[in-house]
């Protein structure tokens, strides 16, 4: 399908595995996948043959955390999404693969400063200021990049994740607005795909074989999640952002 040879399937197989465990255990861990895919497969193409592979991923992660979605949330991202998503076709079109690259890399870390900024300003942020004017204005900055750069080049997970820690979610929480978050965002990005040429017959055949490594990592991270103290799950959210925003920038 691809000219890969066996190890470097067994590089893309091995970061389908790290999907899964991002969506039920440490959501953003899924940059290193990013990256794993961008340095096997052309960057441009990379990001549409992910995005089923993700999108496998959503689905086990919301029969997991269904229960635990914060929907008010999730209802006031969504209008900034759609907007980030139609800006971040509109840059896919005539982008290369260096300046999507360098791009994603730079927001990436920028995410990260700024939540570290703002934790130690607050030790005990609460949800409900997303109510407020600057609530909502957060809200609208974090889902006009969580839109740019989940089209761009399916990053938007460690965007979303510096907002919801930086609104308190806890665990279950994070996780299930999380797994609803992205499960409608990434089917939604599905025609634009398409339409840009990323998602064709032939990458959905090696999405299919991709698909199967998916599970055992969500299985994985299901098992993991409540042995992850909150600190420590926060303190791997961000750091996976910061890997993967390093990693982006150094190719």
């Amino acid at each position: 399908m691809y000219s890969i040879t066996l190890w470097e399937f067994a590089a893309l197989a091995a970061a389908a595995v790290l999907v899964g465990f991002s969506k039920t255990a440490v959501s953003g861990a899924n940059t290193v996948s990013l990256a794993i895919f961008a340095a096997v497969l052309p960057a441009r193409e990379s990001t549409g043959i992910l995005l089923p592979v993700l999108i496998a991923g959503d689905i086990l992660a919301v029969l997991t955390y269904r229960r635990h979605a914060h929907w008010p949330t999730l209802w006031r991202l969504f209008p900034a999404v759609a907007g980030g998503v139609v800006l971040g076709t509109l840059f896919m079109v005539w982008a290369d693969d260096a300046m999507v690259r360098t791009s994603i890399g730079a927001i990436l870390l920028l995410m990260a400063a700024v939540t570290v900024w703002r934790r130690r300003r607050a030790d005990a942020p609460d949800i409900e200021e997303s109510a407020s004017r600057a609530g909502r204005a957060k809200a609208r900055s974090y889902g006009v990049l969580g839109g740019f750069t989940t089209m761009v080049a399916n990053a938007g997970g460690p965007v979303m994740s510096m907002y919801l820690l930086s609104a308190g979610f806890r665990k279950l929480g994070f996780l299930g607005t999380s797994a609803w978050f992205f499960l409608i965002v990434n089917s939604a990005k599905v025609p634009f795909s398409v339409g840009l040429g990323l998602i064709n017959g032939r990458s959905l055949l090696l999405d299919a074989a991709l698909a199967l490594f998916v599970v055992p990592g969500a299985f994985i991270g299901k098992a993991c999640v409540h042995r992850i103290n909150q600190r420590l799950f926060e303190r791997l959210v961000i750091a996976a952002t910061v890997v993967g925003g390093v990693q982006l920038l150094l190719r």
